[in-house]
């Protein structure tokens, strides 16, 4: 696993090192050369081209519009912009459906340049990334509030407050890292549950609004750098360009931030 300092390419297994180490990821999310390449230059280990595009880039007031088509075409953009950086690819709504469906997009990603893919949820997604998995295609899972989920959820709420629900979430974290994912994603929960999960399982896991004790960080670029983006600013969202002062300031200031621990602080996560 590398330092923010050095050049050498991050790799899946470094993922799993890092946690062993303690040593914590930084990741963000990116739509296009140009901003792949900062982030590239300034200490981020995981770029994502996120189905948050669908919000910050196309304008759309959910991710379910996203198509595999547009994760495909950023996927490519992003993927020139990167020479260390792991890049992973959203399989957005409803494309992972079935374990072939899941393959078949996932597939396409990975030949635009994406060295993972993740995907939102367990239950019967366990089925898509075992599938995925046993056909050499790393995944990244999601749990906590899964954007894609919104409807069902009738908004972004905070997942895991009650004692059955942080049951449950518990034990999907457990059930993804045994269908063989590589690295969880915890958004919008409880600091103090996403800490217990991220001492229980033994794939790494990225906070976003889940607190500090997480193994990395991630943030959506437009939030990182204060952008409007037409929706309501979530509390776990913190404007870095105003304290970087640049592009490239903010992302450094994220990385460290990250790396130092002193982000999300209490006023950036939930209890």
């Amino acid at each position: 696993m590398s330092t923010a300092n050095d050049s050498k390419p991050i790799t899946v297994p470094g993922l799993a090192d890092a946690k062993r180490d303690g040593r914590k990821l930084v990741m963000l999310t990116a739509y296009d050369t140009g901003f792949a390449r900062v982030l590239d230059a300034n200490g981020v280990d995981m770029v994502l081209v996120g189905d948050s595009l669908g919000m910050v880039v196309q304008g759309h007031g959910s991710t379910l519009p996203v198509t595999v088509d547009d994760i495909t075409y950023h996927t490519r953009c992003v993927a020139r912009g990167l020479s260390r950086a792991l890049l992973l690819s959203d399989l957005p709504f409803q494309s992972d459906a079935t374990p072939e469906r899941a393959l078949e997009a996932s597939a396409r990603f990975l030949q635009a340049g994406a060295g993972m893919v993740k995907l939102e949820g367990a239950g019967h997604k366990l089925d898509a990334i075992r599938f995925l998995v046993e056909r050499e295609i790393p995944v990244c899972a999601h749990l906590g509030l899964t954007p894609q989920s919104v409807l069902r959820f009738g908004g972004y709420k905070v997942q895991g407050r009650e004692a059955i629900a942080a049951k449950k979430l518990r034990e999907d974290a457990q059930a993804v890292a045994d269908a063989g994912a590589s690295l969880l994603v915890l958004e919008c929960v409880p600091s103090s549950l996403a800490a217990a999960i991220t001492a229980a399982i033994p794939i790494p896991t990225i906070g976003i609004g889940a607190g500090a004790d997480c193994d990395g960080q991630v943030l959506v670029l437009h939030d990182l750098l204060g952008l409007d983006s037409g929706h309501r600013r979530p509390k776990f969202v913190k404007d870095f360009l105003a304290e970087g002062g640049s592009v490239a300031g903010a992302v450094r200031a994220f990385a460290d931030a990250v790396r130092d621990g002193s982000f999300p602080d209490a006023e950036h996560a939930y209890a």
